[in-house]
């Protein structure tokens, strides 16, 4: 029986915890916030999936390759689209109740796709829907288990990942933090991360203030590969009101439109295909439009969908308009950009498999190469259920150790640098590492940040208390905000969701993945180096037809 500790409950966390405990494992699910508190619960989009009989799979292959601009992994994203559909009908199994009319499920366009098919369910609740669902079966498994019936599944909520223990390069468990703000270790011959990305690395987000990317960040100090941290997706349309609520893809899909201060519909002059361009055109083009309106957001006009459909088809941006005091069926309404979705993250294989044995990374944790440098309007929910399916299936697989991994030993818990100001750090990449990017001014933040990395180091005793989350988190979106602005700095051209003024086209030449790694073992507080300490490394080898065969 395989000891397994899943960090996360997202949908990868939860796919991951159900489907390794109906595999006899011996699973403990832990999450920072309480069970149903994750990125998975705010995504309003949908669910992308080749379903129906005037979709294919290799059309969707082709739009997400598309989307990519030319930095997807081919192989994942093959698996992604294949796989997809057969996971969609598990969701449905776990009690997902996709929206329906009176001729089956229903489905719309989002921007980049050529066909209708993304699912929704409470209208712009999905990723509610879903976590609703998923986190009803982790209930009903884990209270199982303690009758006795099954295998094994605890969960622990309020518990957050400090760092990872490794011992002669393989990962063997965690450090947690629990709700009494005591660190513990846990045990496990198997990691799975799935705890999604770092949206509070900006202070403008669509993400909760849980995503602060604990385990990209946990995962590189213990050695693990990380890459393309360099492609952050911002989505076009945040509503510009504290909180910064999103305004879904699929309200453009539907028929809105981008107006700028004068009224006039500004993407017709940028794109054939106007508002629902890939998202990082439209980011770009929206964040210029409000540099020459002095910083003004520009508009979203959805006043032509009519009250009805508004409130039917979007719920919860109605609700969200109205707390703002805005209606939206009669006047547009503000929207700027906000950093929504990590293309990078942990480097893995198309199993989830890390350079580190051991551990393993899905949802948007994790680098597959399925995005590329732009993910595809709903293809997030789509990898974490795939990936987080597959992941389990791989436990089966022998353990394979990649070239040119570091060897790392023992934990990297210590101590962490006296005063990370969070905002200092978000106001910083907003400005330097945001929608537009400069070599100089991602030279400028690497050279800051660095100096605030250096600053002397505590003890974890000194956090006031009920402050010791907050400082672990701060010290993670530090760490992360340094490999990201390396990472920037490294790729020297614009390409998808990476857009630099001083390279602004492509180069055919840059498609490797940019792939960081930690070369030695280090301490909270100590500062990495900026580059002697990463090196762009790695290729993690496509499974084997055997390997394909065990774990099928």
């Amino acid at each position: 029986m395989t000891r397994v500790l899943v960090v996360g409950s997202g949908l990868a966390g939860l796919i991951a915890a159900v489907r390794a405990t109906d595999a006899g494992h011996q699973v403990t699910l832990v999450t920072k916030a309480a069970l149903p508190d994750s990125n998975t619960r705010w995504a309003q989009g949908g669910i992308a999936a080749a379903m129906f009989p005037d979709d294919s799979v290799e059309s969707h292959v082709q739009d997400t390759l598309r989307a990519g601009a030319g930095l997807c992994d081919p192989v994942a994203v093959h698996v992604l689209c294949s796989e997809g559909p057969a996971r969609v009908r598990d969701l449905i199994r776990f009690g997902v109740d996709f929206d329906r009319d009176e001729s089956g499920v229903t489905r719309g366009l989002e921007a980049a796709h050529s066909r209708s098919r993304v699912l929704h369910a409470g209208g712009d609740a999905t990723g509610a829907a879903i976590e609703a669902a998923l986190v009803a079966t982790v209930r009903e498994r884990a209270a199982r288990s303690l009758r006795g019936v099954g295998a094994r599944l605890r969960v622990q909520e309020h518990t957050m990942l400090v760092d990872l223990t490794v011992q002669d390069g393989r990962v063997t468990g965690a450090v947690l933090l629990g709700p009494d703000e005591a660190l513990r270790t846990i045990l496990a011959d198997t990691v799975i991360l799935a705890t999604g990305g770092a949206g509070e690395l900006f202070p403008h987000t669509t993400n909760p203030a849980l995503a602060t990317g604990d385990g990209v960040a946990a995962a590189w100090r213990a050695g693990a590969s990380v890459a393309d941290l360099e492609f952050y997706q911002f989505h076009p349309t945040a509503l510009a009101v504290p909180g910064t609520p999103l305004v879904s893809e699929a309200v453009r899909g539907e028929g809105a439109v981008l107006r700028n201060a004068l009224g006039h519909r500004f993407m017709l002059d940028l794109h054939p295909d106007a508002e629902l361009a890939p998202r990082d055109i439209v980011a770009r083009g929206i964040a210029r439009e409000m540099t020459r309106q002095g910083g003004e957001p520009v508009r979203l006009d959805a006043t032509g969908l009519g009250r009805e459909l508004l409130e039917r088809r979007f719920p919860t941006i109605t609700a969200a308009c109205r707390a703002a005091d805005l209606d939206w069926a009669v006047e547009s309404i503000p929207v700027a950009p906000a950093a929504h979705y990590w293309m990078g993250g942990v480097l893995t294989d198309i199993w989830g498999r890390t350079s580190l044995p051991g551990l393993f990374a899905v949802g948007e944790v994790a680098r597959t190469g399925a995005h590329g440098a732009n993910r595809l309007a709903s293809n997030s929910l789509l990898e974490a259920a795939v990936f987080a399916d597959r992941a389990v299936r791989a436990l089966r697989l022998p353990v394979r150790v990649s070239a040119g991994v570091s060897v790392v030993t023992g934990s990297t818990t210590g101590g962490l640098p006296a005063g990370v100001d969070r905002d200092a750090v978000q106001q910083l990449m907003w400005e330097c590492a945001g929608v537009l990017r400069s070599g100089e001014k991602l030279a400028e933040a690497s050279v800051t940040l660095a100096d605030w990395a250096t600053r002397p180091t505590g003890p974890d005793e000194t956090i006031a208390p009920n402050m010791r989350v907050r400082a672990y988190e701060d010290a993670n979106l530090l760490d992360l905000a340094r490999v990201t602005v390396a990472s920037a700095l490294a790729r020297e051209e614009s390409r998808g969701a990476h857009h630099r003024s001083d390279y602004p086209d492509g180069r055919l030449e840059l498609t490797r993945t940019v792939a960081w790694t930690r070369t030695v073992a280090w301490n909270r507080g100590t500062a990495p180096d900026t580059a002697d300490g990463m090196r762009s490394t790695l290729n993690l080898d496509h499974p084997t037809e055997a390997e394909e065969a065990i774990a099928c």
